[in-house]
């Protein structure tokens, strides 16, 4: 059985960063859905890896000859506590593609059984939390944010048991990379500089190969890490996204999101809003989001430090130096993505300010995140307060003084008001997989029905264009159907 050429780079690298993992059979596997387009940016098959043989390699049933699946080693602060050994407790690395836009590009299986990092796990995953990163992450790259990508989901005929008895399946998930600030930790902890350094090197000639021969390329390893994850939050930030676990494990050196458990999009506008049901203490609430990635990115600078210099002193000055550097790019990105939200194609003073009283009307009146902002696109060309996005507000009167100031200032601005629209609604979404659509969808997927699976998939797919057949899915959810709680499913 051949079904795929695939590489695998870091399992050249030495034993101690991986596990070699055989396949755990499963009983039946069934296909729930492949990603074809991503297959072919892959540059891959789909029709052989969507047959019994492209299945049962995609279920982690069995391995195609030659193909040595690992799991990988790391560490990582969960909820601030660190644990020196965690790793891929249910995820196996099968090897790496280079895609036709010549990146190299990681395939894994995720809830394909246990490892030797499963610490008494049984490494599998519920057809639930498959399903919502198949989803999430999709509608994530459909935003353009950096991101995890979801090529196949499969039945495995086995049940699994967290609280009741779950259909298990596996997700296939593709990354630029799977190493993670808690993979530096891992080396880190056990003083293992020699693998610091491998681990280093390696990350450089495959993330950031420009860095390659520079005078200090563990300090710019560092500076080009800070920069992606400043972009990649600021990003979240822009369209009410909740990780929901920014654990340092949970985070790569890619600057692409990874891991979706118990992630959401906000719905009434709520900056300290929290849905994970293991986050007692919003330590991962929605504005929190930005101060733990600096919290997560000075982790990683500290393993860094034996590499930057020899002088511990100054390999310290170097990193707080780069650590300061995520505030100003962060909120770059962020100013940048709030004008344009806003319809602002100038910069003015008095700019930033207009954005957060919008943000501060928007919570005061728990209006929803989303439309508010794509409603006002739509609202260009209506009277003042016939808009929709009034309509949103329980206190109008004070959106109503916030959107004079808001019609003044684009009054300021030479841009036509279809011009001006095309460029809000070019990063206002109209669709984003909300909690409670996610929701019904994994209630139906258990009583055997993908349909709204499907839907919802087609559906976020184009997020930014009008889908009139599809509006019931850009609306907010009705107080019965509010999600407050979402869970890892670990």
């Amino acid at each position: 059985m051949r079904l795929l050429a695939l590489n695998n780079s870091y399992a050249q690298l030495p034993e101690r960063f991986f596990a070699h993992t055989d396949p755990k059979p499963v009983s039946e596997p069934r296909l729930i859905r492949f990603n074809r387009p991503l297959a072919e940016e892959l540059g891959l098959d789909a029709d052989q890896l969507t047959s019994p043989d492209g299945l049962d390699m995609l279920s982690g049933h069995r391995f195609p000859e030659g193909l040595q699946a690992i799991a990988l080693a790391y560490a990582g602060h969960q909820f601030g506590n660190f644990v020196p050994q965690l790793g891929d407790g249910r995820a196996l690395l099968l090897g790496e593609v280079v895609d036709v836009n010549d990146i190299r590009r990681d395939i894994q299986l995720k809830g394909s059984g246990p490892t030797r990092f499963s610490r008494n796990g049984d490494g599998r995953a519920a057809v639930g939390p498959v399903l919502r990163e198949y989803v999430v992450s999709e509608a994530m790259a459909a935003l353009g944010i950096p991101t995890t990508r979801a090529l196949a989901a499969v039945l495995t005929g086995d049940p699994v048991y967290r609280e009741v008895r779950l259909p298990g399946a596996v997700l296939t998930r593709v990354a630029a990379s799977h190493i993670r600030i808690g993979t530096f930790q891992y080396f880190a902890a056990r003083h293992d500089t020699g693998g610091l350094k491998i681990l280093a090197d390696y990350a450089i000639e495959r993330h950031f190969p420009q860095l390659v021969g520079q005078a200090r390329p563990y300090r710019a390893l560092l500076e080009a890490v800070v920069a992606a994850q400043a972009d990649l939050v600021a990003r979240w930030m822009l369209v009410g996204f909740i990780h929901g676990v920014m654990n340092t494990d949970n985070m790569t050196i890619s600057g692409e999101t990874i891991d979706y458990g118990p992630c959401a999009f906000v719905d009434a506008y709520d900056p300290s809003a929290v849905f994970s049901s293991i986050d007692r203490v919003g330590r991962y609430a929605y504005a929190n989001q930005p101060h733990v990635a600096t919290w997560n990115l000075a982790r990683f600078a500290e393993t860094l430090l034996p590499l930057m210099s020899t002088d511990e002193s100054e390999a310290v000055s170097q990193a707080e130096e780069v650590l300061g550097s995520f505030q100003s790019s962060y909120e770059t990105v962020l100013q940048r993505g709030f004008r344009r939200k806003l319809g602002l194609l100038t910069e003015a003073e008095g700019d930033l300010q207009l954005a957060a009283d919008f943000l501060d009307v928007l919570a005061r009146s728990e209006a929803d995140f989303t439309l508010a902002f794509r409603r006002l696109g739509d609202d260009l060309a209506a009277p003042d307060d016939q808009g929709g996005a009034r309509q949103l507000f329980e206190d109008p009167g004070a959106f109503d003084i916030w959107s004079a100031r808001w019609r003044q200032r684009i009054a300021s601005d030479a841009a036509d008001t279809a011009a001006r629209r095309a460029v809000m609604h070019a990063v206002n979404p109209k669709f984003i997989p909300r909690n409670h659509r996610i929701e019904a969808m994994i209630q139906a997927a258990l009583g055997g029905d993908f349909t709204p699976f499907e839907e919802i998939l087609r559906v976020i797919s184009r997020p930014f264009d009008e889908q009139p057949e599809m509006e019931r899915y850009a609306d907010p959810p009705r107080p019965d159907e509010r999600v407050l709680k979402t869970f890892c499913g670990t």
